[in-house]
């Protein structure tokens, strides 16, 4: 399915947004710092070009960090939601 998403993708140049959950990965230890993972593994994470994680913050806000990006360094924005 997801190479079928790149061809439609690069024949009608348009982005593709893909959305994984993460999951919580027990067996990470006591020495990792945040112990979620993505539901999709290593294959949605090489198939993409950038990655983001978006997180709830306080009250009203939402907080995107750009996790992957060929031309961005790893940075966090904060929004809010009406």
């Amino acid at each position: 399915m997801l190479s079928h998403l790149m061809k439609i993708a690069e024949e009608f140049n348009i982005d593709v947004f893909l959305t994984n959950q993460v999951i919580a990965d027990p067996a990470g230890g006591v020495f990792v710092t945040d112990p979620k993972k993505p539901a999709g593994g290593h294959v949605l994470a090489h198939a993409s070009t950038i990655r983001l994680m978006f997180r709830l913050g306080k009250g009203e806000q939402r907080i995107c960090k750009v996790f992957d990006a060929p031309n961005l360094p790893e940075a966090e924005a904060i929004s809010f939601y009406y």
